[in-house]
């Protein structure tokens, strides 16, 4: 079997894609079609990235008029709902969804000077950022993980704040200062995770992608998703979720910020892996009870 398999120009999403090509070895021949998409062009020229679709919606026309047979994609950049005719065929295991920070002199978070200058585009890692520490001055910091850590190593920052994952996928974890965990920096929804994408009538690649789907990978970004969803959350909103799976129980931990991080909502529901999405939404909608709505509106959602 022959597979056009697309992926985004960045060096990220290549290593991603040559991951998902090297899992098939055997069973197809890949060739992987570079797609440049809205997003890209945005993130290059600086400007603000308004909606997650941009960095998919042109991987998207690919797979709908037949141009690749799949596409690769960070998961937590996929919008909660997809156009009708494709489908997540497949959620490879998931990488470790932490974020990390890169610092100059490789300072522990705690150990950053007062007034230290801290770079993410992110708004859920801002708000959670200036909540642990006030006294931060976090500054944009667009365009690809390369163009970040130059920057870094310019001068510009004292340290920025990555995904884990993606350091992991370009082989540059040995450049992290320090893993953040989940109490000081929930992650994105779906961070770590990669999703494969295929069209819902092409039978013999989703039959072939099948094999690449971990049950547990899956289930967590099933509870994560249904959360995002529910909250109708834009990529400008400070929202974060983790789901963890434990065997046959599924745990999700999730938040909504105000942008200055001086306020937050916090939701946890637990239960069987199989009600993923169920606990998910269960979430989402005690988040909107309390208030969520009015915090994401705050946060430019």
């Amino acid at each position: 079997m022959k597979l056009r398999l697309g992926a985004r120009g960045s060096a990220l999403s290549l290593a991603q894609a040559r991951l998902v090509a090297v899992r098939l070895e055997g069973r197809a021949e890949v060739e992987i079609v570079t797609i440049s998409t809205t997003g890209d062009r945005l993130s290059a020229a600086g400007s603000p990235i308004e909606w997650k679709g941009d960095f998919t919606r042109e991987l998207d026309e690919a797979l709908l008029d037949g141009r690749i047979s799949l596409a690769v994609h960070s998961l937590k950049d996929v919008p909660s709902l997809v156009p009708d005719g494709i489908v997540l065929a497949a959620v490879p295991p998931r990488e470790d969804p932490s974020d990390v920070l890169v610092a100059r002199e490789g300072r522990l978070f705690s150990d950053l000077p007062r007034g230290a200058r801290v770079g993410t585009s992110s708004p859920r890692r801002r708000a959670q950022l200036l909540a642990a520490r006030p006294d931060l001055e976090v500054l944009e910091a667009r365009g690809n993980v390369d163009t970040r850590l130059a920057r870094l190593a310019e001068g510009r920052f004292d340290g920025i704040v990555l995904a884990r994952a993606g350091l992991a996928r370009l082989g540059r974890l040995a450049e992290v200062s320090e893993v953040l965990p989940a109490s000081l920096l929930l992650p994105a929804i779906g961070q770590g995770a990669l999703a494969i994408f295929a069209r819902g009538d092409d039978a013999g690649v989703l039959s072939l992608l099948e094999t690449l789907d971990e049950e547990a990978s899956r289930r967590e970004v099933e509870a994560e998703r249904s959360l995002l969803a529910t909250l109708e959350a834009g990529c400008k909103a400070p929202v974060a979720g983790l789901a963890r799976v434990r065997g046959e129980r599924i745990a999700i931990s999730a938040a909504v910020f105000s942008p200055d991080g001086a306020r937050a909502l916090r939701e946890e529901s637990a239960g069987h892996a199989q009600d993923a999405a169920d606990l998910g939404r269960a979430a989402g909608e005690r988040l909107l009870e309390r208030g969520a709505a009015a915090l994401m509106e705050e946060g430019g959602a």
